[in-house]
């Protein structure tokens, strides 16, 4: 039987098929029409609600970030500035310059909208992240990081940031930190006027921990080649930078203020216009320096130290050494230039860095290198050094990385290759 015999069949049913019939097919009709409509109106919302490039926020389903225009629009929606994010690719910000990229977290002052949520960059790189400007806000990828905000694995090369606001804190990847910043690293050039850093601008009672940062950072007050300015906890961290300021610059931070810094050193090379300059902290006030040290060649005009430029009363420097170059006009020494009745505990320098003015201990370069000149000192957990070959390296270095750039390479080989040929 055909669908046209059996339609005729039930039209001709006496008693009110053909009413019954007609009714049946309407009413299926209407059903599959509003079937229809309402998948049309779901998928039409799902299209307007979704976010970035997917995912809800939530901790067990984080947005997804996979684009420049993703992280970007995170800058437009401070009601997500307390969610879940992760980087799922590399992202290339090159399309961003000037003032374009929207910042995630704004601080004016004592005024803003902080960042609390978690953001997990997954190990991926953000590249090219550029901002050129003179804004009052503290200027970085986030601008302002707030407390149970927390920053991880989160890889910036390239970074060129500048912004020459007068009190405008700017790092690369943050300006203002109170929350928790983890495994990161920032590669690139950083130029502000107070409180610049390579990473951070400035660290407000927040906790950096292993994470460094490498290149070019300049300013003019509270330079540092990883943050500018530390209230905080810094661990496991370091710089390896080129840092140029006027007063108070340091090669690791410009300030260390109330803040707690341990086993966390810095490399490169350091000069300071004016005041207080230091191979690690430029100014160190009622803060505590713990297994740190600096191999930096540091210059500048006063209070000029091979770790530390000024060493303010109550504050406690244990288990430290410097080893570059110290150079200055006033108030310069081998370990630190300016030491305003702080406690130097177990703490040493290379005799012919700089001058001996009494702050710390001189070793020579052989003393440097022996396991028994540094009395007190943890070389199981903490400390490592390769006996009458290396001076002491911190443990969270791989092993293998001789000359201490968180790398194992030709150069490594070398320095191995050279004491090799020593012994024979």
């Amino acid at each position: 039987m055909t669908v046209d015999s059996a339609h005729k069949k039930l039209v001709r049913h006496p008693g009110g098929g053909l009413v019954v019939a007609e009714s049946f097919r309407r009413q299926k009709m209407k059903s599959y029409s509003i079937l229809v409509s309402l998948i049309i109106a779901l998928l039409a919302g799902t299209d307007a609600e979704a976010k970035y490039s997917g995912g809800t926020g939530d901790p067990n389903d984080p947005y997804r970030i996979a684009r420049a225009e993703d992280l970007n629009d995170i800058g437009n929606h401070q009601e997500d500035w307390n969610k879940y994010f992760i980087l799922v690719n590399d992202v290339n910000l090159f399309q961003y310059t000037g003032t374009q990229l929207k910042m995630i977290g704004v601080k004016f002052g004592d005024v803003g909208i902080p960042f609390t949520g978690v953001f997990d960059g997954d190990n991926h790189t953000i590249s090219n992240f550029t901002y050129t400007g003179n804004e009052k806000y503290a200027i970085g990828l986030f601008g302002y990081i707030g407390v149970g905000g927390k920053i991880s694995n989160v890889w910036l090369e390239d970074a060129n940031v500048i912004n020459n606001y007068w009190d405008s804190s700017v790092g690369a990847l943050a300006g203002v930190n109170r929350g928790t910043i983890w495994n990161c690293y920032a590669k690139g050039k950083v130029l502000g006027v107070f409180s610049p850093g390579g990473i951070v601008g400035y660290n407000y009672y927040g906790l950096i921990s292993n994470s460094y940062a490498s290149g070019t950072v300049s300013g003019k007050y509270f330079t540092g080649g990883l943050v500018g300015v530390n209230l905080g906890t810094i661990v496991n961290c370091y710089a390896a930078s080129e840092v140029c300021g006027y007063d108070y610059t340091g090669g690791l931070l410009g300030e260390n203020y109330h803040g707690t810094v341990a086993c966390c050193y810095a490399t490169g090379e350091i000069r300071g216009t004016y005041h207080d300059t230091g191979g690690l902290v430029g100014v160190n006030v009622d803060g505590t320096l713990l297994n740190c040290y600096s191999a930096c060649d540091v210059s500048g005009e006063e209070g000029v130290g091979g770790l530390v430029g000024y060493n303010d009363y109550d504050c406690i420097i244990t288990n430290c050494y410097s080893a570059g170059s110290v150079d200055g006009n006033d108030l310069v020494g081998g370990l630190m230039g300016i030491n305003y009745y702080g406690g130097i505990i177990s703490s040493y320098f290379l005799v012919t860095s700089g001058l001996d003015n009494g702050y710390g201990k001189p070793l020579t370069d052989e003393q440097m290198k022996q396991q028994a000149s540094f009395m007190g000192w943890d070389f199981i957990e903490i400390w490592g050094i390769g006996e009458n070959q290396t001076y002491p390296f911190l443990l969270t270095d791989p092993a293998g990385d001789l000359d201490h750039d968180k790398k194992i390479d030709f150069a490594d080989l070398a320095i191995l290759a050279s004491h090799w040929l020593e012994e024979r």
